[in-house]
């Protein structure tokens, strides 16, 4: 089976002359849980947008399951759950994940039957009728997931998704992230809570500036600085990424 994502060469250079990223590579393989780590700046979003084919890169190829990732077939086996609540303010919770449905193909049947199955998932039956403005932020989150899911994509990309939730709920979608892991897909995350990151990934990059610094399990990580704990080795990792 090829990788679910295989980034070669990734460069880009914004329209003001900012270089996000440059000569980047990463590859994932399927079936994994990935963490993306690195502070604000350090060219997640970019890389991510790049390979959702939200912006246009500068250089490089981006590969998803061995397909180019700006091709249909490889757009429709992503789903990104977006750190940036981006929903529609005039659609309510069903019609958000039966339009997300419709977007990538799925027949008005079959969408309904997804998003029934999504709003149990997450909680949000009750919430069907309501439009996203006037959800609370934790229901929010949680229809960016449902929809992010609604096509059944065997990559999901989530930035920050428990971003400003309590602890109850962040507990709650680790328990979801992880069925859906279980259950065969693949999963980027980016986050800024290291301890979420421990908890849930097999493996983690840990970027600055646009650069891999290191790739590793958490333990091979700790081993590698010397350190206890992975809060102390993304500090020290990203203390030799500003030396670099």
């Amino acid at each position: 089976m090829p990788s679910a994502l295989r980034i070669r060469g990734l460069t880009k250079r914004y329209d003001d002359g900012f270089l996000a990223v440059e000569d980047f590579d990463l590859e994932i393989e399927a079936g994994s849980f990935f963490g993306l780590l690195g502070p604000n700046g350090a060219g997640k979003t970019t890389i991510i947008s790049a390979v959702c084919n939200l912006i246009r890169v500068t250089a490089g190829e981006i590969d998803i399951f061995g397909e180019p990732h700006d091709a249909l077939a490889a757009r429709r086996i992503v789903g990104l759950a977006e750190q940036d609540v981006n929903l529609d303010r005039f659609l309510d919770v069903e019609e958000t994940l039966l339009y997300h449905g419709g977007y990538f193909g799925m027949t008005r049947a079959a969408a309904r039957r997804r998003a029934a199955a999504m709003m149990d998932v997450f909680d949000l039956h009750a919430k069907a009728g309501v439009r996203a403005p006037k959800l609370s932020g934790g229901m929010r989150r949680r229809l960016l997931l449902a929809r992010a899911l609604m096509h059944e994509p065997r990559l999901v990309i989530l930035d920050e998704p428990t971003a400003g939730v309590d602890f109850e709920l962040r507990l709650e979608l680790w328990r979801y992230i992880r069925r859906l892991h279980d259950a065969g897909t693949t999963i980027l995350l980016t986050t800024h809570y290291l301890e979420e990151a421990d908890e849930l990934c097999q493996e983690i990059a840990l970027i600055r500036g646009g650069r891999l610094l290191a790739r590793d399990s958490v333990g091979g990580l700790l081993s590698a600085y010397g350190v206890h704990s992975l809060s102390d080795a993304y500090v020290q990792a990203m203390g030799e990424g500003v030396e670099g």
